[in-house]
């Protein structure tokens, strides 16, 4: 530090500059915005939109794209770590702080509590705590977040047990699900007969189709059922 014309060690005109400079730092307030999608095959598009017209910068910008299973949502924690005390987060929806109500009431109290920090969700201008700082402010603030809570975990209950009853009613129809079955190639019928009546080992006739050993006899155990039900079927109708 440079001495003081006074000949002191200490220049108190630096120290107060430096001061000054370190409290605008903090008082500095950033606004942050948060995208999360639950899958991967979802769009996140429309919230993008909705943040960047917003005016949030794009350093600021802080997205998860995972599903239900795996909640980690490392963009999320990252920007938790960097929020001080007086920033503002900005979300499209209520949901995007969590998938399910304890999660988003866990959340908005972290930030807004803890971190003494604002949040605005866009589609909901009534959840703005900016706007909410006195008692009636907050208490409507509350009631409000409580309810979308609710209902947007009620409506992920309800969008899960749609799917499965849509999934029930299509298996019934004989729709089927999973990655489509693999055509059996034309050497594996030569193939199983001659391991059929012995003239060749499970190896041969698995390398002869091209295939594993355990694929080549689940294939077939498979063909030897379906012709013993075949037998079967046309036994019962001849004796009818």
């Amino acid at each position: 530090m440079r001495k003081c014309r006074n000949g002191e060690k200490t220049c108190y005109n630096d120290i107060f500059s430096a001061t000054k400079a370190c409290k605008g730092r903090e008082s500095a307030k950033v606004t942050y915005g948060y995208i999360r999608v639950s899958t991967k095959e979802q769009n996140e598009v429309r919230q993008l939109v909705a943040l960047s017209d917003y005016g949030i910068e794009k350093r600021y910008l802080y997205m998860d794209k995972q599903s239900g299973k795996d909640f980690e949502r490392p963009a999320y924690k990252r920007m938790m770590r960097r929020m001080r005390k007086g920033d503002l987060l900005v979300v499209k929806s209520i949901d995007r702080l969590g998938r399910n109500y304890t999660e988003i009431m866990e959340q908005w109290r972290i930030i807004t509590k803890e971190k003494g920090s604002d949040i605005r969700v866009l589609d909901m201008p009534l959840l703005d705590t900016t706007q909410a700082k006195d008692l009636l402010g907050t208490l409507i603030s509350d009631i409000v977040l409580q309810l979308l809570s609710f209902a947007a975990e009620n409506e992920r209950v309800n969008i899960r047990q749609r799917q499965a009853e849509g999934i029930a009613a299509a298996k019934a129809r004989g729709v089927q699900f999973g990655r489509p079955r693999k055509a059996i190639p034309e050497a594996f019928w030569g193939a199983y007969c001659a391991w059929r009546e012995g003239g060749q080992t499970i190896r041969q006739a698995a390398k002869q189709c091209g295939m594993p050993q355990t694929t080549f006899y689940i294939k077939a155990k498979r063909q030897q059922e379906l012709l013993t039900l075949l037998i079967l079927q046309d036994t019962s109708e001849l004796d009818a």
